[in-house]
C-alpha cells in the first residue's frame, strides 16, 4: 500500500505496524527477541506491528533494535536552508519562526480610568 495525502491515519500507522512486522520477519527475528533488544514489552512490539499503536520513542526503539534507525533520517530530512538566509544568519541557526502579528485592541474604558496618580497613590476615593 502506498501512504498518501489521502490516506487516513489509522491506515497510515496499520501500514507502518505491517511494514515493521515484515522487516522483523525478513529478519528472521521474533517479536520476542526485538522486544528485549528494544527494551519493551511484548505486547508493545506486538501492537506496534498490529495497529501502528505505540508510542514515538518505543517505535525508535524498535527501529534500533531492528537496525532501521537510520531510515528515519530519509522520513523527514534535514532542510538546507536557501542561500539566502545562510547570508542572513550569518552563521547562526535560526530560533523562531516569524509569524503575523495581531495587535490587540485597546480596551478604552480601561484606559480612560486610569490615572498616573493611580499607579502612585492608588485609586481616589
Amino acid at each position: 500500500m502506498k501512504i498518501t495525502d489521502s490516506t487516513t491515519d489509522p491506515a497510515v500507522l496499520a501500514e507502518l505496524g505491517r511494514r515493521l512486522a515484515l522487516l522483523r520477519l525478513e529478519g528472521n527475528r521474533t517479536q520476542h527477541a526485538v522486544a528485549l533488544a528494544a527494551g519493551v514489552g511484548d505486547r508493545t512490539v506486538e501492537r506496534a506491528e498490529r495497529d501502528g499503536a505505540t508510542t514515538l520513542l518505543n517505535f525508535v526503539r524498535i527501529l534500533r533494535a531492528l537496525g532501521l534507525l537510520e531510515t528515519l533520517d530519509r522520513l523527514i530530512p534535514s532542510p538546507a536552508p536557501s542561500p539566502m538566509t545562510q547570508l542572513a544568519l550569518a552563521g547562526r541557526t535560526r530560533r523562531r519562526a516569524s509569524g503575523t502579528r495581531v495587535r490587540a485592541a485597546p480596551d478604552h474604558a480601561e484606559r480612560a480610568e486610569w490615572h498616573w496618580r493611580d499607579q502612585i497613590d492608588g485609586p481616589s476615593a
